[in-house]
């Protein structure tokens, strides 16, 4: 079982201010392994609530997959891709993942899990 926080942030480089989002999850019980940080910061192409008209917590391509990172099924689908792509959940330390080479997968496990019937004509 895994607790999460959701924290927006911006940072500035070079005049230019980049928003970020960053999904914390913390192993339960306290002490069976380090916080697993997820991050995704704006970038072409890419898209994190800065303001309207996104909502809170929504994190895509602009041209494809999408999330809402305070989804519970959204966070769950997010840690299965991490556990996929390597991540051991019993490393004692923080790790820190860029979340856009996890979104894919994520978002389509999700659309999976919303919609087992999968697509229909």
């Amino acid at each position: 079982m895994y607790l999460w926080t959701l924290r927006h942030s911006h940072s500035v480089m070079d005049s230019s201010r980049s928003c970020r989002e960053t999904l914390m999850l913390y192993p339960q019980p306290a002490g069976t392994g380090g916080p697993l940080r997820i991050v995704f910061t704006e970038g072409p192409g890419r898209y994190v609530p800065g303001g309207a008209p996104l909502g809170s917590g929504d994190v895509g391509h602009t041209r494809g997959a999408s999330l809402n990172l305070h989804e519970p099924g959204a966070v769950r689908a997010l840690l299965d891709a991490a556990s996929a792509c390597g991540w051991q959940p019993g490393v004692r330390r923080v790790v820190e993942i860029d979340g856009w080479c996890l979104l894919e997968a994520a978002a389509a496990a999700r659309a999976r899990a919303t919609d087992p019937a999968g697509p229909r004509d």
